[in-house]
C-alpha cells in the first residue's frame, strides 16, 4: 500500500534503541513493527505517547504513521518513537522522499 507513496521520514534514539518513522498521507493508523499500535502496546499511556507529537500538532487523523524499532523492551520503543515523528515533520518543510 505505501510502496510508491510520498513520505516524510524520522528517526528517534534513546539509549540503544532505534525507531525508523515514515509518515505518509492518511487517516491516523499506526503501524509499529508491522502490526497495528492498538496489538503492539497493551497500555494507552504507550499509545498515548507514540501519537503526542501528531495531536499537539494537530495532524493525528492527517498521517499515517509507519514505524520500525529496534534494540528495547515496549516501554523503551515507547519512548524511542516518540521523537521521530517530531523529526518528520519539520522535515515536512522539505520536499517528500
Amino acid at each position: 500500500m505505501y510502496e510508491s507513496a510520498p513520505y516524510f521520514y524520522g528517526t528517534g534514539r534513546r539509549k540503544s534503541s532505534v525507531a525508523r518513522v515514515r509518515l505518509y498521507q492518511g487517516t491516523g493508523k499506526v503501524t509499529i513493527n508491522d502490526r497495528d499500535i492498538d496489538d503492539y502496546f497493551g497500555l494507552d499511556t504507550l499509545k498515548y505517547i507514540v501519537r503526542q507529537p501528531l495531536a499537539l500538532t494537530g495532524t493525528d487523523e492527517k498521517f499515517d504513521i509507519v514505524c520500525r524499532v529496534s534494540g528495547a523492551g515496549l516501554a523503551g520503543d515507547a519512548a524511542t518513537a516518540w521523537p521521530a515523528p517530531c523529526c518528520s515533520m519539520t522535515a515536512r518543510t522539505c520536499a517528500p522522499c
